[in-house]
């Protein structure tokens, strides 16, 4: 097993993005501004090569998709193209759908955002660090919890093999995590932290008494219509992640199954998207999940001067285009994705490929949001 995949895939979303040098919905050209001297499928050709077998990326502009591209190869070495229509893994962009979840929960009364980790998780108190037992559930969404990023990598290697119920393997990986000491005291600092999302999972599957996965479906999948979101690895027929230009499947090609709360989605461009919109236009009323006043908290850093929002890091500029900025990217070791948007006008950039870091498809996957970003800047 790469352990890296545990350790550093996911955390890669803390990276500031400052530095940064199936058919969708069509909008007629009348209704957004033109971007003559850019084209996002030409920048995507571009940006492949080397052992980056394929990418996807889309455009929103003003609330509507206007471009939806994609290029390359399902597998390396091999003839299926990838189509528009095909899933890809989003590694941590999964978080800002986990706090989104954990919202509709609040807002139906079964949550609260302020009640401490000691009542969220009563079985848990007595074990965990003292420090923990004050932390609540925006707390651990927006990575102010102390949390260390992650458990012991030898502890990882274990959920691969568990058997038990996912919500059993959530509390053992919960106990582990709640014990080892924090790394900055509540409220004080930015900690980028998976283990803290998985905690907050693990609140909302016993609020509800329903699995994760299951309350994804429920809260979020369905109510967006997101039809091809799923868990885990990708499959034949889909795009492949793949790691030093090799495809890799089955259950390590991901990372087990226990964090999914912390980036363990798939899905197609077009249904992220659908999320991306929804999540702009809920701040200005139109959204189908949330009460406006509960996507603008989830857009909100938790602390004054802090970073991170609940799901997504807040910026007032990127790559050179000043405005309020919200993103995230995401990585299980085998795939890179990256979610820019600006709700005050709601643009958004996605952009996706089945390669990582290790062959530099980071570099790839940023090199197309920033051009995407400087074409749409006024």
């Amino acid at each position: 097993m790469n352990q890296r995949i545990c350790t550093i895939a996911l955390a890669v979303c803390a990276t500031s993005f400052t530095a940064l040098a199936a058919d969708a919905p069509q909008t007629p050209a009348s209704a957004a501004k033109a971007v003559p001297t850019f084209s996002l499928q030409a920048r995507l050709e571009a940006s492949l090569g080397g052992k980056v077998p394929a990418m996807g990326a889309v455009l929103i502009r003003g609330g509507q998709v206007t471009e939806l591209v994609v290029a390359g190869l399902r597998a390396q070495g091999e003839a299926e193209p990838v189509r528009r229509g095909d899933v890809w893994h989003l590694g941590s962009n999964g978080k800002a759908m986990t706090a989104t979840m954990v919202a509709r929960l609040v807002e139906r009364g079964l949550l609260s955002w302020d009640t401490p980790l000691s009542q969220l998780l009563p079985e848990l108190a007595a074990d965990m660090q003292a420090a923990y037992r004050d932390v609540t559930l925006r707390d651990l969404l927006a990575h102010q919890a102390g949390l260390q990023a992650d458990i012991d990598e030898s502890w990882a290697a274990v959920f691969y093999k568990d058997k038990r119920p996912l919500h059993e393997q959530r509390l053992a990986f919960a106990r582990i995590a709640l014990a080892q000491p924090p790394a900055f005291a509540r409220g004080t600092g930015d900690g980028y932290s998976n283990s803290g999302v998985v905690i907050a999972g693990l609140a909302a599957e016993r609020a509800a008494g329903l699995p994760y996965e299951t309350l994804m479906q429920r809260e979020l999948f369905e109510p967006l219509g997101l039809h091809s979101a799923g868990f885990g690895a990708t499959r034949r027929g889909q795009p492949l992640g793949h790691k030093a230009g090799e495809p890799v499947e089955g259950v390590e090609a991901d990372n087990p199954a226990v964090i999914a709360p912390a980036g363990g989605i798939h899905m197609s461009l077009e249904d992220w998207s659908r999320f991306a919109i929804d999540q702009m236009a809920g701040e200005q009323g139109r959204g189908q999940l949330l009460k406006a006043p509960t996507y603008r908290l989830l857009h909100q850093p938790a602390r004054d001067g802090g970073k991170f929002a609940l799901g997504w890091r807040m910026q007032d500029s990127m790559a050179g285009v000043k405005g309020r900025h919200l993103a995230h990217t995401g990585s299980n070791g085998a795939w890179f994705a990256l979610i820019v948007l600006k709700p005050d006008t709601e643009d958004a950039v996605l952009v996706t490929s089945n390669a990582s870091e290790d062959v530099e498809a980071d570099k790839a996957v940023r090199a197309v949001a920033v051009g995407a970003l400087k074409a749409m800047a006024p």
